[in-house]
Formats: C-alpha cells, sequence, structure tokens
C-alpha cells in the first residue's frame, strides 16, 4: 500500500532520514518510535505525500508520489486517514460538524445516521453539539480519530496520538485503533510511548520500527 525505496529526506541542514526501504502491507499494524527529532513526523508527511523525498521513491497505492498531480494527490490522500500530532478544529462549529468536514470539503453526500454512529463509537455521541474548546485532550483525539475515518480510508497514521493523554484515555484509543486494525485498516503510530508500544503488543500483532542514526530499523524484544 505505501512503500519506500532507499528513501531520504533532507532539510536543508543534512539528512535527517537516509536509506529508508520499507513496505506496509494491507492490514498490517506498525509502530514508529524513535527519540524527538528523529524524523518520525517526516516519515508520516512522507507517507501521505505531504512531502517529497529527497532521494528514492515512495510509492503510494501503486503510483510513485513524483509522479502525482495536485488532483492525484487529494484522490489520494482520501484514501489515507491522518491523525495529527497537533489536533486542530474550526473552533466555531460543533463537534459533529467538524467530524464531518472531510465529507464537506470533498462534496461527498453526508448521512447523518452514519455520523452519528461514528460518534458513537468513538464515545462522543453526547457532544455533537459541543464547541471544540469546551473538549478535553482524550475527547479532541477521539475527534480527531473520527474525522480521520469518517471517508473510510484504508490506511490511518497517527502522529504522538496519545502524547498528552493519561494512561487510561491512551488505553482508549489504542483499543480504536486496534479495531480499525482488525476491519482491515492498516495502522501506522508513531510514538515516543514505550509502555503504549507493549500493551499494544497483547492486542494485535504489531511491528514495531525505529529510527536510529537516521535508518529505520525493525525493533527487537528489547522494548
Amino acid at each position: 500500500m505505501i512503500a519506500f525505496d532507499n528513501v531520504a529526506y533532507n532539510y536543508g541542514g543534512g539528512e535527517l532520514l537516509s536509506e529508508v526501504s520499507l513496505r506496509l502491507a494491507p492490514g498490517s499494524f506498525h509502530f514508529l518510535t524513535g527519540p524527538s527529532g528523529a524524523g518520525k513526523t517526516t516519515f508520516l508527511k512522507l507517507a501521505y505525500a505531504e512531502l517529497l523525498p529527497t532521494a528514492g521513491h515512495v510509492t503510494i497505492f501503486d503510483n510513485d508520489v513524483r509522479g502525482l498531480g495536485r488532483n492525484d494527490v487529494a484522490m489520494t490522500r482520501r484514501r489515507i486517514g491522518v491523525v495529527h500530532q497537533d489536533v486542530q478544529f474550526l473552533d466555531h462549529l460543533p463537534l459533529a460538524a467538524n467530524v464531518a468536514l472531510p465529507l464537506t470539503v470533498s462534496g461527498r453526500q453526508q448521512n447523518p445516521r452514519d455520523l452519528m454512529d461514528l460518534l458513537q463509537w468513538v464515545g462522543l455521541n453526547k457532544l455533537a453539539d459541543a464547541l471544540p474548546p469546551s473538549l478535553s485532550g482524550g475527547e479532541r483525539q477521539r475527534a480527531a480519530l473520527a474525522r480521520a475515518i469518517i471517508m473510510g480510508p484504508d490506511v490511518i497514521l497517527a502522529d504522538e496520538p496519545t502524547g498528552n493523554l493519561d494512561w487510561e484515555m491512551s488505553l482508549r484509543l489504542l483499543t480504536l485503533l486496534t479495531e480499525l486494525n482488525r476491519m482491515g485498516k492498516t495502522i501506522l503510530v508513531a510514538t515516543h510511548d514505550l509502555n503504549l508500544i507493549r500493551q499494544a503488543k497483547s492486542l494485535v500483532a504489531a511491528r514495531v520500527l525505529r529510527i536510529r542514526n537516521r535508518r529505520i530499523q525493525l525493533a527487537g524484544a528489547d522494548l
């Protein structure tokens, strides 16, 4: 689904990522870990064509990102749901409208019942009319996940989704992600929380990738 072939990325001050080759297979669950500044967010941006590699090739759904036009990139991203580290909402719109925003922007017909079912699945159906500033950190993250999957993507990429959550809420979000994986979704979670990764391994067959010395390695059992 998403493949990296000898990929490097350079921000201008030296390479952040080098010689990265891996494939995210359909239905797989991966964690990406490494210290702050190692390139986790950059890797995710390469995976949904927000950035282009400075060397090598990134292929998304069998298409090399270098050959994608603006419309092609937009269509490709409809198949990839992204949960950003810094969750942003339109504060003047209620929660339900924020979650449905990808549908609104794409011009797709919105089924109110499907939207409420989705909000119920993430435990936010009673807050459908609430404005984002009134939401807790955990509620914002679950809303961000709902927004990321409302278009029915094949892949979900999450950047430090539990970074500002307590342990109980982190486990709740992890449960939602593992349920999506059991539905056949490909999941990649960037995180520095090794306890979360250990917990996930008891729930799902997750592989752990680690960024070290600008390269991505398959982590062993020493987590």
